[in-house]
């Protein structure tokens, strides 16, 4: 694990690697959109390219986090680059993988709705054919399969919080617990630093075990869905972790912004000079 000396420059390279992936996820959803555009009927070669791409790119963040959470991994479960919304959302250090699945059933439920609405208005007629079908969809088989996969999901994501609650837990245990009745220092000693370290590495070990399964899923769902349908929920669940994160930081500068102002009124306008707050918090 890392000393306290390095522990800074780790957690740049982990704020790094974040937002490196935020700019990939942005070039995704451009070159998604731009696929899904242009695809044509018994076309699907370019969208699975893309997709294997993206699965692939996913993959390679998910390994470069591993090896930096071994260095050091707490700063994962409360990251200093996310919004207080985004850290509240999260589980074993990212989101939960049992999620990906309930985006397709909102684009499931939200395009068979525009369908109804369509047929309805009897607008239809001059509105293309679905080439390739859309998650509105999806059929029996498919529904099946993916409901299969998300009861498995969410059993594995049961076996890895119960290891977390145990690791958890351990931290009122010896010699944790009595180091810190026995002592008003801050600094521990070396059992102490021996124990919380083994506590930080049990938890990368538990992240990483989280990220494999995020990518599992998401590799499992690729491969039961058509190219276009599979490309619509990339899309979804893309501009759902950015939208996040952005609606996280403005309700922040928002948050932040009033409560300097409160401030400023109960101390006369004293010490009031705005707080330049990161437009990438």
């Amino acid at each position: 694990m890392a000393t306290s000396s390095s522990s800074c420059g780790i957690e740049q390279l982990q704020k790094g690697c974040y937002y490196e992936w935020m700019s990939v996820q942005a070039t995704h959803i451009v070159d998604l959109k731009e696929a899904l555009t242009s695809h044509r009927s018994k076309d699907d070669h370019k969208l699975e390219e893309l997709v294997g791409k993206i699965v692939n790119d996913f993959q390679k963040y998910t390994e470069k986090r591993s090896e930096l959470s071994r260095r050091s991994c707490s700063s994962y479960f409360a990251p200093s680059w996310n919004s207080s919304l985004e850290n509240g959302l999260l589980w074993m250090g990212g989101c939960r993988p049992s999620s990906f699945i309930r985006v397709i059933y909102s684009l499931c439920g939200s395009q068979a709705e525009t369908q109804l609405s369509q047929y309805l208005l009897k607008v239809d007629e001059n509105v293309e054919e679905n080439q390739g079908g859309s998650m509105s969809d999806l059929n029996a088989t498919q529904l099946a399969k993916i409901n299969d996969l998300h009861i498995q999901v969410i059993e594995k994501e049961d076996q890895i919080t119960k290891k977390s609650a145990n690791l958890q837990e351990d931290v009122a245990d010896m010699p944790i617990a009595i180091a810190a009745y026995a002592t008003d220092l801050v600094d521990g000693d070396m059992l102490v630093e021996d124990a919380l370290d083994k506590h930080e590495e049990g938890m990368a070990v538990l992240m990483t075990e989280a990220d494999k399964l995020r990518f599992e899923t998401l590799r499992k769902i690729v491969e039961v869905v058509t190219p276009v349908q599979a490309a619509e929920f990339l899309l979804a669940g893309k501009r759902l972790h950015i939208s996040l994160h952005e609606w996280g930081r403005v309700r922040e500068e928002r948050r932040f912004g009033c409560a300097r102002t409160d401030a400023a009124a109960a101390t006369g306008g004293a010490g009031t000079k705005k707080s330049k707050r990161s437009a990438t918090c």
